[in-house]
């Protein structure tokens, strides 16, 4: 394989999200063929997380493979977990193109895809398909067509369908690029939903004999009492991790850049500052009673080592990648052998 800094040029020039898709195309007919061996995680100080053994602590976040189409290829990265959606449960084709623009002066992505995506059955089919053994999660939404007062509907079929499948399940609360799905964010919204996810997981774990953590992810556009209520809403109802953070809404770190004016969520390198304040502040909130996944910024092993420091117990990367390259994740692991 090619060296990413040879490859990165032509990835660039390229319309992002065509870059993407060629990506994912690549990745999943190498993951088919029969000359590709199964990936393996970079060996690293083990850890255990929601009940889990992970290899290592980085993993790759939701968004980059939606589909579960090239599992198996990008598990030769060295990831200690993979994570694949955000999935609905119909297909949708999500919000109108252009909807994915590169910051390539300060490393940053804005994208207001909309959960595009085949479909939790056709999701559901590649992981079968797949020859990965490794630690997956399975990250679940609504549709857009969906009210979002009938929102828990979507998110239990969610959950239903990929419970059998994955390591563990998120549930996605909180990008900005679905509407009104941040409301649920609320209090008397969240208190409801996790409380129907709950009961159901507990049926789920009679039914398949065993029990498959939730984790919530949510937003960097949070003010001190919203984490606050969160936090409480996180331990009161039990659920085994939050991940923090989605994209922000905030263009404060790229002002002045091309395209800082679209609209969706950034992510990359600007979003650091604002997700680790978010981890920090549940790290305090939780108390070590819920573990933190922390996501958003990391473009190096020391930004992914500074998410540690700041109270998470793993790492999550994406856009990184798109600049950085698979080295990302040898880089992260590296920097991430003890907390």
């Amino acid at each position: 394989m090619l060296p990413y800094c040879l490859v990165k040029p032509f990835v660039l020039a390229l319309d992002p999200e065509t870059a993407h898709e060629l990506s994912i195309s690549g990745l999943a007919a190498l993951g088919k063929s029969p000359f590709a061996p199964a990936g393996r995680p970079l060996a690293d100080t083990p850890t255990r997380v929601m009940g889990i053994d992970f290899p290592n602590r980085i993993g790759l976040a939701a968004g980059l493979d939606k589909n579960g189409e090239a599992i198996d290829a990008l598990a030769g990265w060295g990831f200690g977990f993979i994570e694949i959606g955000t999935v609905t449960p119909r297909p949708q084709p999500g919000n109108p193109k252009p909807r994915m623009f590169r910051l390539p002066r300060v490393e940053g992505i804005i994208n207001r895809m909309g959960f595009n995506n085949h479909g939790i059955d056709a999701l559901i089919a590649n992981v079968r398909a797949s020859r990965f053994k490794g630690v997956l999660g399975i990250n679940i939404g609504k549709n857009a067509d969906t009210p979002i007062e009938n929102a828990a509907a979507d998110y239990l079929i969610g959950l239903e369908k990929a419970y059998p499948h994955a390591s563990y399940i998120t549930v996605n609360i909180s990008s900005p690029n679905t509407k009104n799905l941040r409301a649920l964010q609320d209090e008397s919204e969240l208190a409801a939903l996790l409380g129907a996810l709950k009961a159901r997981q507990a049926e789920l774990a009679q039914q398949h004999g065993r029990h498959v953590p939730l984790a919530l992810k949510i937003a960097p556009d949070l003010d001190d009492a919203q984490i606050t209520h969160i936090a409480a809403a996180l331990c009161r109802h039990r659920i085994e991790a939050v991940i923090a953070t989605n994209t922000t809404l905030d263009r404060a770190k790229v002002a002045g850049q091309p395209h800082a004016a679209e609209a969706g969520g950034l992510s990359g390198a600007p979003l650091f500052e604002a997700s680790t304040r978010v981890v920090k502040q549940l790290a305090t909130a939780l108390a070590g009673e819920v573990p933190i996944i922390a996501a958003g910024g990391v473009v190096d092993g020391a930004k992914a080592k500074a998410k540690l420091d700041a109270g998470a117990e793993l790492v999550q990367i994406y856009s990184g990648l798109i600049y950085r390259g698979p080295g990302l994740v040898k880089d992260c692991v590296a920097a991430t052998r003890t907390k």
